[in-house]
């Protein structure tokens, strides 16, 4: 609780919007206990007083009646009918489509045909004529309201149902014994009520404002009970000769609506974990940065990384992902980034175009030299132009890269003459070219294919085709053979080595998989906690690891046909980067480790094999 309020709170307009709902309740809470006058006690004596006149602190309406007292009362009664009706559609819309969503079929169509009838009329219209056949009343208000808001609340929540009953924790509870009442209790109404909560806290606001619209008209409050809606409808006659009588209520309104849908909008951002976390929030064009000084050129290089640190600051915590990384990428040349998840490989290698999304991401030091210029704060213009031009990505993912309602031969256009300015015909026989090279049979045909029409390995050929579509000097290949077969992972892999040969490319290669590392890259780096532990020539790390971290890795991979090695996992978890111990980051799991290791910045030592240890293997 204290974690949300303090999100929450993070929140100004959000903590505005709290802070003014909260006077307003506790106003109408105590209003039975302020000395009032009575809110129907009518004096045509003393009709349309203004402001601070006498004992009439707001001045009085066309019957002489105290408008505070008016005021407060109605507040007090449009805030009950707002809520209750605010719960009463947020639980019968979230019941319709936990129950469409969930059993689906011909429940879900009928439910939802139904539910589509109700919306397919004007809401206001609707909620009118469901008053006409009701009869004019503040309960009747009430129901129409809340009929009116409850398809709302029902698609929202079929929607967010229909993503739920298919998940494998469903599976799991119905292989378990559990039925359909026990799935439904434990597992989908937890997970939709965040979202019910969330969707009542956005629309509270315009409830009352549909109240009060059905009030002012005469369909709600009837006299003398006064709602804000009334009192506005009994005003508009004397709105010139006595302003005051409708500014009151309308301020009151105005105050109310709009403290809600601000601190509506502040519960949605801290509950939903991915908007409390920045993922979420409108990103940068370029990484922030926020270093002190810029370090000297440590040697030579293409591509040369000198000391570089990315942070994620969310709140009061910072996750050191990448920790002091210094790595050199020579032309022609391929370098292998391995390690387990959560190392920092993906985050150093966004981090060398400024591709960290920001908030949250902060580069807080080291360089990144492309030929010998620093990048880190370059202008977004310089760093547009170099995008693709010079460095280029292969993703993980294709399918979750490519546009899924363009054709990949307009993106592949599009990709070319974002830095060419070549006309649509040549950038079209460009693309077709591209997919040529590639080895995409029918270049023709695939180019007016849709991505989804794509097989797995043709889509991340694709994406080795858009990253070539612009001759760049470095390929960024971000595990781009995980989610692919034995087959076309090596076809890729073979597909990637010709084209280094033929082009020339650098190419910065980020696996989980020594096999690939063995068999495309010249040199390798192993990456642990944010830092890069070991490095040198692929041959002598594999065959003569240095960093026990190392040794550990390569002991997980299984020989095909021997059978006769263990497979020793690795003890303990890596650490969490927003709390790294003090010394080797490796240090709890490590079998080696001294009182040395758990103090003190670890130092490099070695030139071609370069390893962060002090007790290296081979050494006693």
């Amino acid at each position: 609780m204290r974690l949300f309020l303090r999100l929450l709170l993070r929140n100004r307009l959000a903590g505005f919007g709290a802070v003014v709902l909260a006077a307003i309740v506790v106003l109408a809470l105590v209003t039975p206990l302020l000395p009032l006058h009575p809110p129907n006690a009518t004096n045509t004596a003393d009709r349309f007083l203004r402001p601070l006149s006498g004992a009439h602190l707001l001045g009085t309406d066309h019957l002489g009646r105290d408008l505070l007292s008016r005021l407060l009362w109605g507040t007090r009664l449009s805030l009950a009918v707002g809520f209750a009706a605010a719960v009463t559609a947020g639980l019968a819309g979230a019941a319709i489509g936990v129950v469409a969503g969930f059993f689906g079929g011909r429940t879900d169509n009928l439910t939802m045909r139904g539910i589509d009838m109700l919306m397919a009329f004007p809401y206001i219209l609707l909620a009118l004529a469901i008053v006409a056949v009701l009869g004019p009343g503040l309960m009747n208000a009430l129901i129409a309201v809340a009929v009116v808001n409850i398809p709302f609340f029902a698609r929202n929540i079929r929607g967010v149902t229909v993503g739920i009953a298919h998940r494998e924790f469903i599976d799991a509870a119905r292989l378990s014994g559990l039925g359909n009442a026990g799935i439904l209790w434990s597992e989908v109404v937890p997970n939709v009520v965040p979202v019910v909560v969330i969707a009542m806290s956005t629309t509270i606001g315009w409830m009352i404002l549909e109240t009060a619209g059905l009030s002012f008209l005469g369909l709600g409050s009837q006299p003398p009970q006064a709602d804000l809606g009334s009192m506005l409808g009994e005003a508009r006659a004397a709105l010139i000769t006595a302003p005051h009588t409708s500014v009151v209520p309308g301020v009151m309104i105005l105050l109310i609506v709009m403290s809600v849908n601000l601190l509506g909008d502040g519960i949605r951002d801290a509950l939903d974990p991915r908007l409390r976390s920045g993922a979420l929030a409108r990103p940068m064009a370029a990484t922030r940065v926020a270093r002190r000084s810029v370090p000297p050129p440590s040697g030579e290089g293409l591509l040369r990384l000198d000391g570089l640190e990315t942070q994620f600051h969310v709140g009061s915590r910072i996750f050191r992902a990448v920790n002091g990384v210094s790595l050199a990428l020579n032309p022609g040349e391929c370098l292998g980034l391995i390690g387990e998840s959560g190392s920092g490989k993906s985050v150093t290698a966004m981090s060398v175009m400024g591709l960290v999304a920001s908030p949250p991401g902060v580069i807080t030091a080291g360089a990144v030299r492309l030929q010998g210029r620093d990048l880190i704060g370059a202008p977004y213009e310089v760093l547009r132009g170099l995008r693709g031009s010079k460095v280029a990505y292969v993703f993980q993912d294709p399918l979750s890269t490519l546009h899924p309602l363009y054709r990949i031969g307009d993106q592949l256009a599009e990709a070319i003459r974002a830095h060419a300015p070549v006309g649509r015909a040549e950038a079209r026989a460009r693309a077709l070219r591209l997919l040529h090279d590639v080895r995409i049979p029918n270049p023709g045909d695939r180019a007016d294919a849709f991505p989804h029409e794509l097989s797995g390995g043709m889509r991340q050929r694709v994406g080795i085709a858009m990253a070539l579509a612009n001759d760049p000097d470095i390929i960024i290949a971000d595990e781009p053979t995980t989610a692919l077969d034995v087959t076309v992972q090596a076809q890729v892999l073979a597909l990637l080595d010709d084209l280094r040969g033929s082009r020339g490319l650098a190419i910065l290669f980020i696996t989980h998989d020594f096999g690939v590392v063995s068999q495309l890259c010249d040199r390798v780096a192993v990456m642990y906690a944010g830092q890069v532990v070991e490095e040198g020539p692929t041959a002598e790390v594999l065959a003569a690891p240095a960093h026990p971290y190392t040794r550990r890795l390569i002991a997980c991979v299984p020989e095909l046909g021997a059978g006769r090695r263990a497979l020793a996992a690795i003890p303990g978890l890596p650490p969490a980067v927003d709390d790294l111990p003090p010394g080797c980051a490796f240090a709890p799991r490590c079998d080696r480790a001294t009182d040395a290791c758990q103090s003190g910045e670890v130092a490099v030592s070695g030139s071609l094999h370069k390893v962060r240890c002090h007790h290296p293997e081979g050494r006693p």
